[in-house]
């Protein structure tokens, strides 16, 4: 942008459980499709 460079918006998803322990983490999210793959790991871990 006006011959500057920059990095932009970079999209990360953390889960964390109620402990406050950091179970898996997605970095440079695309938002199609990332709901999915974040509900079906909520949902093992009910499993």
């Amino acid at each position: 942008m006006y011959g500057k460079s920059y990095m932009g918006i970079e999209r990360s998803t953390y889960l964390i459980d109620l402990e406050g322990k950091i179970l898996q983490i997605w970095r440079k999210v695309k938002v199609p499709g990332h709901v999915e793959d974040v509900l079906a790991a909520t949902q093992a871990l009910n499993a």
